[in-house]
Protein backbone atom coordinates (compact mmCIF):
# COMPACT_ATOMS: atom_id res chain seq x y z
CA UNK A 1 0.00 0.00 0.00
CA UNK A 2 1.24 3.82 -0.93
CA UNK A 3 2.01 6.03 1.94
CA UNK A 4 -1.40 7.04 3.74
CA UNK A 5 -1.96 10.46 3.78
CA UNK A 6 -5.77 10.37 3.35
CA UNK A 7 -8.30 8.08 5.40
CA UNK A 8 -11.74 7.58 5.29
CA UNK A 9 -14.35 6.52 7.70
CA UNK A 10 -17.85 5.56 7.86
CA UNK A 11 -20.52 3.63 9.51
CA UNK A 12 -23.07 1.54 7.64
CA UNK A 13 -26.03 -0.25 8.83
CA UNK A 14 -28.07 -0.28 11.53
CA UNK A 15 -26.74 2.28 14.48
CA UNK A 16 -25.67 1.66 17.41
CA UNK A 17 -24.49 3.41 21.11
CA UNK A 18 -20.35 3.85 20.75
CA UNK A 19 -20.11 4.49 17.06
CA UNK A 20 -19.53 8.27 17.89
CA UNK A 21 -16.16 7.35 20.04
CA UNK A 22 -15.09 5.10 17.55
CA UNK A 23 -15.23 7.46 15.00
CA UNK A 24 -13.43 10.15 17.40
CA UNK A 25 -11.10 7.79 17.86
CA UNK A 26 -10.18 7.27 14.01
CA UNK A 27 -10.33 10.86 13.76
CA UNK A 28 -7.66 11.59 16.49
CA UNK A 29 -4.95 8.74 15.71
CA UNK A 30 -5.10 9.44 11.75
CA UNK A 31 -4.26 13.28 12.64
CA UNK A 32 -1.90 12.03 15.67
CA UNK A 33 -0.12 10.12 12.50
CA UNK A 34 0.05 13.01 10.33
CA UNK A 35 -2.75 11.08 7.99
CA UNK A 36 -6.07 13.86 6.97
CA UNK A 37 -9.26 11.73 7.87
CA UNK A 38 -12.21 12.58 5.96
CA UNK A 39 -15.80 11.57 6.99
CA UNK A 40 -18.07 10.12 4.88
CA UNK A 41 -21.82 10.55 5.35
CA UNK A 42 -24.74 8.31 5.07
CA UNK A 43 -22.65 4.77 5.05
CA UNK A 44 -21.69 3.29 1.30
CA UNK A 45 -24.50 5.76 0.10
CA UNK A 46 -22.03 8.54 1.09
CA UNK A 47 -19.26 7.20 -1.15
CA UNK A 48 -21.47 6.98 -4.00
CA UNK A 49 -22.68 10.36 -3.90
CA UNK A 50 -19.07 11.75 -2.90
CA UNK A 51 -20.64 13.51 0.18
CA UNK A 52 -17.70 13.30 2.08
CA UNK A 53 -15.20 15.86 3.46
CA UNK A 54 -12.10 16.50 5.69
CA UNK A 55 -12.32 16.51 9.69
CA UNK A 56 -10.17 17.76 12.32
CA UNK A 57 -9.81 17.61 16.09
CA UNK A 58 -12.87 19.50 16.65
CA UNK A 59 -15.20 17.63 14.26
CA UNK A 60 -15.60 15.14 16.77
CA UNK A 61 -15.11 17.42 20.03
CA UNK A 62 -18.20 16.33 22.53
CA UNK A 63 -19.47 13.72 20.75
CA UNK A 64 -17.68 10.48 22.65
CA UNK A 65 -21.09 10.43 24.90
CA UNK A 66 -23.78 10.98 22.52
CA UNK A 67 -25.56 7.76 21.15
CA UNK A 68 -26.25 7.28 17.33
CA UNK A 69 -23.47 8.24 14.83
CA UNK A 70 -22.25 11.97 13.59
CA UNK A 71 -21.49 10.70 10.18
CA UNK A 72 -25.22 9.27 9.72
CA UNK A 73 -25.84 6.23 8.23
CA UNK A 74 -27.90 4.41 5.68
CA UNK A 75 -28.64 0.76 3.86
CA UNK A 76 -27.31 1.09 -0.02
CA UNK A 77 -28.36 -1.72 -2.13
CA UNK A 78 -27.11 0.51 -5.46
CA UNK A 79 -23.87 -0.06 -3.46
CA UNK A 80 -24.13 -3.96 -4.15
CA UNK A 81 -24.60 -3.59 -7.61
CA UNK A 82 -20.67 -3.46 -9.75
CA UNK A 83 -21.93 0.33 -10.84
CA UNK A 84 -22.60 1.35 -7.53
CA UNK A 85 -18.57 0.28 -6.21
CA UNK A 86 -17.12 1.92 -9.56
CA UNK A 87 -18.90 5.05 -8.44
CA UNK A 88 -17.47 4.57 -5.19
CA UNK A 89 -14.05 3.84 -5.76
CA UNK A 90 -14.16 6.41 -8.02
CA UNK A 91 -14.53 9.21 -5.51
CA UNK A 92 -12.19 8.02 -3.03
CA UNK A 93 -10.05 8.19 -6.21
CA UNK A 94 -10.98 11.52 -6.50
CA UNK A 95 -10.32 12.91 -3.46
CA UNK A 96 -7.26 11.00 -3.03
CA UNK A 97 -8.22 9.24 0.07
CA UNK A 98 -5.44 5.96 0.42
CA UNK A 99 -7.89 3.74 2.74
CA UNK A 100 -11.46 3.14 4.62
CA UNK A 101 -12.28 2.25 7.75
CA UNK A 102 -16.04 0.82 7.84
CA UNK A 103 -17.70 0.73 11.10
CA UNK A 104 -21.22 -1.81 11.35
CA UNK A 105 -22.70 -4.74 11.36
CA UNK A 106 -22.30 -7.97 8.85
CA UNK A 107 -23.45 -5.95 6.10
CA UNK A 108 -20.92 -3.65 6.46
CA UNK A 109 -18.04 -6.01 6.38
CA UNK A 110 -19.39 -7.58 3.31
CA UNK A 111 -19.96 -4.02 1.60
CA UNK A 112 -15.96 -3.47 2.95
CA UNK A 113 -15.07 -6.50 1.38
CA UNK A 114 -16.27 -6.10 -1.57
CA UNK A 115 -13.98 -2.97 -2.36
CA UNK A 116 -10.99 -4.99 -0.68
CA UNK A 117 -11.31 -7.22 -3.32
CA UNK A 118 -11.27 -4.24 -6.18
CA UNK A 119 -7.78 -3.65 -4.31
CA UNK A 120 -8.78 -0.78 -2.08
CA UNK A 121 -7.03 -1.24 1.61
CA UNK A 122 -9.87 -1.07 3.96
CA UNK A 123 -10.11 -2.06 7.40
CA UNK A 124 -13.45 -3.11 9.44
CA UNK A 125 -14.48 -2.53 12.80
CA UNK A 126 -17.85 -4.49 14.21
CA UNK A 127 -20.70 -2.07 15.48
CA UNK A 128 -23.35 -4.44 15.79
CA UNK A 129 -26.45 -4.49 18.92
CA UNK A 130 -27.35 -8.03 18.11
CA UNK A 131 -24.14 -9.05 19.07
CA UNK A 132 -23.43 -10.98 15.49
CA UNK A 133 -20.32 -10.35 14.03
CA UNK A 134 -17.92 -13.28 13.69
CA UNK A 135 -14.35 -12.47 14.80
CA UNK A 136 -15.15 -9.66 17.91
CA UNK A 137 -16.08 -11.13 21.31
CA UNK A 138 -18.08 -8.12 21.47
CA UNK A 139 -19.56 -5.20 18.93
CA UNK A 140 -19.85 -1.47 19.65
CA UNK A 141 -23.37 -0.88 20.96
CA UNK A 142 -24.25 -3.77 22.44
CA UNK A 143 -23.38 -3.78 26.21
CA UNK A 144 -25.52 -0.30 25.97
CA UNK A 145 -28.52 -2.45 24.17
CA UNK A 146 -28.32 -4.91 26.43
CA UNK A 147 -28.91 -2.43 29.66
CA UNK A 148 -31.48 -0.80 27.84
CA UNK A 149 -33.40 -3.68 27.60
CA UNK A 150 -32.83 -4.34 31.46
CA UNK A 151 -33.75 -1.13 32.69
CA UNK A 152 -36.97 -1.95 30.75
CA UNK A 153 -37.34 -5.34 32.16
CA UNK A 154 -36.35 -4.36 35.67
CA UNK A 155 -39.49 -1.13 35.46
CA UNK A 156 -42.14 -3.74 34.00
CA UNK A 157 -41.58 -6.11 36.40
CA UNK A 158 -42.10 -3.37 39.47
CA UNK A 159 -45.77 -2.92 37.63
CA UNK A 160 -46.34 -6.40 36.66
CA UNK A 161 -46.32 -7.46 40.02
CA UNK A 162 -48.26 -4.93 41.39
CA UNK A 163 -50.78 -6.35 38.73
CA UNK A 164 -50.18 -9.51 38.75
CA UNK A 165 -49.69 -9.42 35.33
CA UNK A 166 -47.80 -11.09 32.51
CA UNK A 167 -45.90 -8.93 30.46
CA UNK A 168 -44.34 -9.53 26.99
CA UNK A 169 -41.43 -8.00 26.21
CA UNK A 170 -40.53 -7.76 22.65
CA UNK A 171 -36.30 -7.19 21.79
CA UNK A 172 -34.52 -6.25 18.76
CA UNK A 173 -33.11 -9.81 17.09
CA UNK A 174 -34.49 -10.23 13.69
CA UNK A 175 -32.11 -13.72 13.33
CA UNK A 176 -29.96 -13.57 16.26
CA UNK A 177 -31.57 -13.79 20.05
CA UNK A 178 -28.15 -12.36 22.02
CA UNK A 179 -30.00 -9.22 23.82
CA UNK A 180 -33.01 -11.25 24.25
CA UNK A 181 -31.48 -14.27 25.90
CA UNK A 182 -28.99 -11.89 28.06
CA UNK A 183 -32.02 -9.74 28.98
CA UNK A 184 -33.45 -12.55 30.34
CA UNK A 185 -30.71 -13.79 31.81
CA UNK A 186 -29.53 -10.50 33.64
CA UNK A 187 -33.24 -9.75 33.99
CA UNK A 188 -34.76 -13.25 35.93
CA UNK A 189 -37.46 -13.09 33.05
CA UNK A 190 -39.57 -16.34 33.58
CA UNK A 191 -39.22 -17.33 29.99
CA UNK A 192 -36.59 -16.19 27.07
CA UNK A 193 -37.71 -16.88 23.13
CA UNK A 194 -35.80 -17.11 20.67
CA UNK A 195 -35.26 -17.34 16.95
CA UNK A 196 -32.59 -20.18 17.44
CA UNK A 197 -35.19 -22.54 19.41
CA UNK A 198 -38.65 -22.84 17.21
CA UNK A 199 -41.57 -23.18 19.82
CA UNK A 200 -44.92 -23.63 19.56
CA UNK A 201 -47.93 -21.28 21.27
CA UNK A 202 -48.97 -23.85 23.55
CA UNK A 203 -45.66 -24.19 24.80
CA UNK A 204 -45.93 -20.27 26.28
CA UNK A 205 -49.58 -20.70 27.44
CA UNK A 206 -47.67 -24.11 29.43
CA UNK A 207 -45.39 -21.61 30.62
CA UNK A 208 -47.29 -19.53 31.76
CA UNK A 209 -49.82 -21.54 33.82
CA UNK A 210 -47.22 -23.05 35.36
CA UNK A 211 -45.41 -19.62 36.84
CA UNK A 212 -49.43 -18.74 38.08
CA UNK A 213 -49.50 -22.34 40.02
CA UNK A 214 -46.31 -21.66 41.59
CA UNK A 215 -47.63 -18.44 43.17
CA UNK A 216 -45.55 -16.42 41.06
CA UNK A 217 -46.55 -12.57 41.10
CA UNK A 218 -45.86 -11.41 37.75
CA UNK A 219 -44.65 -13.75 34.09
CA UNK A 220 -41.88 -11.83 31.99
CA UNK A 221 -41.33 -13.21 29.10
CA UNK A 222 -38.98 -11.72 26.36
CA UNK A 223 -39.40 -12.01 22.91
CA UNK A 224 -37.16 -11.74 20.45
CA UNK A 225 -38.66 -10.16 17.27
CA UNK A 226 -37.36 -13.05 15.23
CA UNK A 227 -38.61 -15.64 17.25
CA UNK A 228 -41.13 -18.16 15.86
CA UNK A 229 -44.00 -15.85 16.95
CA UNK A 230 -44.19 -11.81 17.46
CA UNK A 231 -44.94 -10.60 20.89
CA UNK A 232 -48.76 -9.43 19.56
CA UNK A 233 -49.25 -12.54 17.95
CA UNK A 234 -48.22 -14.47 21.00
CA UNK A 235 -50.90 -12.13 23.43
CA UNK A 236 -53.38 -12.70 21.04
CA UNK A 237 -53.25 -16.58 21.15
CA UNK A 238 -52.79 -15.93 25.29
CA UNK A 239 -56.11 -13.60 25.68
CA UNK A 240 -58.09 -17.04 24.13
CA UNK A 241 -57.09 -18.93 26.79
CA UNK A 242 -57.49 -16.31 29.63
CA UNK A 243 -59.12 -18.70 31.89
CA UNK A 244 -56.69 -21.15 31.80
CA UNK A 245 -53.64 -18.81 32.87
CA UNK A 246 -54.46 -16.84 35.70
CA UNK A 247 -52.45 -14.15 34.14
CA UNK A 248 -53.59 -10.86 32.52
CA UNK A 249 -50.92 -10.54 29.61
CA UNK A 250 -49.82 -6.82 28.30
CA UNK A 251 -47.27 -6.69 25.75
CA UNK A 252 -44.55 -4.12 25.22
CA UNK A 253 -42.72 -3.24 22.17
CA UNK A 254 -38.73 -2.07 22.83
CA UNK A 255 -38.07 -1.11 19.26
CA UNK A 256 -35.53 1.23 18.44
CA UNK A 257 -35.27 2.27 22.04
CA UNK A 258 -32.61 -0.06 22.18
CA UNK A 259 -30.70 1.44 19.55
CA UNK A 260 -30.66 4.93 21.24
CA UNK A 261 -28.86 6.92 24.06
CA UNK A 262 -25.76 7.66 25.54
CA UNK A 263 -23.50 5.21 25.29
CA UNK A 264 -22.00 3.17 28.45
CA UNK A 265 -18.57 3.59 30.05
CA UNK A 266 -17.96 -0.03 28.32
CA UNK A 267 -19.22 1.22 24.57
CA UNK A 268 -17.13 4.09 25.56
CA UNK A 269 -13.98 2.70 25.85
CA UNK A 270 -14.78 -0.87 22.99
CA UNK A 271 -15.26 2.10 20.44
CA UNK A 272 -12.27 4.33 21.47
CA UNK A 273 -10.10 1.12 21.29
CA UNK A 274 -10.95 -0.55 18.17
CA UNK A 275 -11.35 3.07 15.82
CA UNK A 276 -7.54 3.52 16.89
CA UNK A 277 -6.64 0.56 16.25
CA UNK A 278 -8.45 -0.34 13.42
CA UNK A 279 -5.85 2.85 12.30
CA UNK A 280 -2.61 1.19 13.35
CA UNK A 281 -3.40 -1.67 11.48
CA UNK A 282 -3.91 -0.01 8.45
CA UNK A 283 -0.47 2.05 9.49
CA UNK A 284 0.67 -1.65 9.68
CA UNK A 285 0.01 -2.47 5.99
CA UNK A 286 -2.75 -4.82 7.07
CA UNK A 287 -5.89 -4.31 4.96
CA UNK A 288 -9.00 -6.88 4.17
CA UNK A 289 -9.60 -7.51 8.13
CA UNK A 290 -11.85 -6.48 10.96
CA UNK A 291 -10.64 -5.66 14.05
CA UNK A 292 -12.64 -7.21 17.17
CA UNK A 293 -11.72 -7.72 20.85
CA UNK A 294 -10.56 -10.96 21.74
CA UNK A 295 -9.50 -12.41 25.43
CA UNK A 296 -9.81 -8.02 26.30
CA UNK A 297 -6.57 -7.50 23.32
CA UNK A 298 -7.89 -6.11 19.82
CA UNK A 299 -7.43 -9.17 17.59
CA UNK A 300 -7.54 -9.19 13.18
CA UNK A 301 -9.61 -11.83 11.93
CA UNK A 302 -9.84 -11.47 7.36
CA UNK A 303 -13.34 -9.97 6.39
CA UNK A 304 -13.38 -13.14 4.20
CA UNK A 305 -13.35 -15.03 7.45
CA UNK A 306 -16.16 -12.43 9.10
CA UNK A 307 -18.82 -12.69 6.44
CA UNK A 308 -18.33 -16.45 5.53
CA UNK A 309 -18.90 -17.15 9.53
CA UNK A 310 -21.59 -17.15 11.38
CA UNK A 311 -21.53 -16.22 14.87
CA UNK A 312 -23.90 -18.99 16.56
CA UNK A 313 -25.16 -18.63 20.15
CA UNK A 314 -23.85 -19.70 23.06
CA UNK A 315 -26.65 -22.38 24.18
CA UNK A 316 -24.89 -23.16 27.05
CA UNK A 317 -25.97 -19.42 28.25
CA UNK A 318 -30.12 -20.64 26.83
CA UNK A 319 -29.88 -23.57 28.82
CA UNK A 320 -28.53 -21.69 32.04
CA UNK A 321 -31.48 -19.36 31.44
CA UNK A 322 -34.01 -22.04 31.44
CA UNK A 323 -33.32 -23.36 34.75
CA UNK A 324 -32.86 -20.19 36.36
CA UNK A 325 -36.14 -19.53 34.52
CA UNK A 326 -38.19 -22.17 36.52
Amino acid sequence: MTKMRRLGVLTSGGDGPGMNPAIRAVVRTALEHEIIPWGIQRGFQGLIDNDMQEMTARSVGGIIQRGGTLLGTARSPEFMTERGRMEALRNLNKNSINALIVIGGDGSMRGALELHKQGFPVVGVPGSIDNDVYGSEMSIGVDTALNTLLQAVDRIKDTASSHRRAFLIEAMGRNCGYLALMGGLAGGAEMVLIPEVPFELEEVLNGLRDAYIKGKAHCIIIVAEGASHRATEIKEFLDTHKQETGFTTRVTILGHVQRGGSPSAFDRILGSRLGAAAVQALIEGQQGIMVGISKSQAAYTPLEEVVSKGKPLDMNLYRIARILEK
